[in-house]
């Protein structure tokens, strides 16, 4: 469905831009909440993992991160089909609610020198809490600032849901920056990677707050009054429905996120243990360059958004598809040997660059694959399993690989899942010309 040539460009309202500011806000939260666990590792690794070396150690916690992303598809489900049936905004709500229970519990979780094997149990539920939370939030936020934006600023309002997102994890960064600062290595050891959490679990009470106020999206109110093309076909969102009705298209949202969920898993979450464990740089130095790296990366999303409402959805993908096939492998494999943090920093944010093309829009681009009724689901359910295949696990393949003898081999990983997208970019319509929103 193409754009009419007399569609009028719609007016940022102040109602709409309250609501976009409170979503993104909120989302900041949810994904700090999820990144401090990454942030952290490399101190409560030990406390729950004794093992005979610090990779052991850290495949143990990453183990334990990739298992909370095995629940994000269930969030996905659930969630995804409670935000079209109950509303986006009453999906983020409880999204975050379930965030604050799983960070207050990795808050308080007694470490394995007390309880054994409780230990790594109560983690691993703590994580599978979130990931149920996480699963719910993308395509509920993912969902709400599509819809509230005008059609002429999806692209830049949705990629604020990939700001906040690196917002979340500068966050996690800042205040592990800051620890590192006023704590010693010792008192890091021993307690202090419990502040995060407890952080993140108040803050997650305030966003609830926030959250129950936000106004409600045109669209979802058009489904539930029936004067929306959902409304009037009674259809309800549910799995069966996504994969019976739209099948193609949740087959096309899995194939590309893929390549892109996996290239920003790699350059983003693992990064800072690849510079301390491969590279040899010092755990506070590695969370330098990988804090001023996401930073620089958080800004440049607004403008591949708003590129994208010029020029489409589809050039940026490609590009993205095309220069991460390129230059993947060669970054890594020069990163190995880099010992100035000034060349580890240009080298990781040259990645990060490219991986703009995917992490700007890819939000946008799902919304517009659905109709109102079953969007939310359509957004989250195959983005969450593509999700849990391919980024949940970027981390454990890296140290396992590298534990295994063969590091290199995670580089042409993430190029051939690159590679498999950019079949996916190349052969699928333009999004923005060919949007379902305008149906609502």
């Amino acid at each position: 469905m193409s754009i009419p040539p007399d569609h009028a460009p719609e007016a940022l309202t102040r109602e709409r831009l309250k609501a976009i500011v409170g979503g993104s806000t909120g989302n900041l939260v949810e994904w700090y909440d999820w990144y401090a666990y990454a942030a952290f590792s490399l101190y409560f690794a030990p406390r729950f993992f004794p093992a005979r070396d610090s990779t052991s150690q850290l495949l143990g916690a990453a183990a334990v991160f990739a298992v909370g992303f095995l629940m994000r598809p269930l969030g996905a489900w659930v969630m995804g089909v409670y935000a079209d049936r109950r509303g986006r905004k009453s999906g983020l709500a409880l999204s975050v609610a379930l965030m604050c229970l799983g960070s207050l519990l990795i808050a308080v979780a007694p470490t394995y020198d007390r309880v054994g094997l409780l230990a790594p149990a109560i983690l691993v539920a703590a994580r599978l809490i979130q990931g149920l939370s996480v699963g719910g939030e993308y395509g509920a936020s993912a969902t709400y600032l599509s819809e509230m934006a005008g059609w002429n600023r999806r692209g830049l309002v949705s990629s604020f849901q990939y700001v906040t997102l690196i917002g979340g994890q500068l966050v996690a960064i800042g205040v592990l920056l800051l620890l590192q600062a006023t704590l010693s290595e010792a008192e890091l050891d021993a307690w202090g990677w419990r502040v995060p959490f407890a952080i993140g679990a108040g803050l997650a009470v305030i966003v609830y707050w926030m959250r129950s106020g936000l106004a409600e999206t045109p669209s979802f109110e058009k489904i539930g009054s029936g004067t929306g093309p959902a409304g009037r076909s009674h259809r309800q969102s549910g799995a069966t429905a996504l994969f019976r009705h739209y099948p193609y298209r949740a087959v096309t949202v899995m194939l590309l996120t893929a390549g892109g969920t996996l290239a920003f898993y790699a350059y983003s979450i693992y990064m800072q243990k690849f510079l301390v464990n491969t590279a040899g740089f010092d755990r506070a130095t590695a969370s330098r360059i990988n804090g001023g790296t996401l930073f620089v990366f958080m800004l440049l999303q607004p403008l591949g958004g708003a590129l994208s409402d010029r020029i489409g959805r589809k050039p940026l993908l490609v590009g993205f598809g095309v220069l991460g096939v390129i230059f993947t492998y060669p970054l890594f494999a020069t990163l190995e040997t880099t010992r100035d943090p000034v060349t580890a920093f240009l080298l990781v944010m040259g990645g990060l660059v490219i991986v703009t093309g995917y992490t700007s829009i890819n939000a946008v681009v799902k919304a517009e694959m659905f109709p109102a009724h079953i969007r939310a689901l359509g957004v989250a359910l195959p983005y969450a399993l593509a999700n849990t295949i391919f980024g949940g696990t970027a981390e454990w393949v890296a140290l396992a690989l590298k534990d295994a003898g063969w590091e290199r081999g995670f580089y042409w990983y993430v190029t051939a899942m690159i590679a498999l997208s950019l079949v996916v970019y190349v052969r699928m319509p333009d999004s923005r010309a060919d949007s379902r929103m305008e149906e609502d």
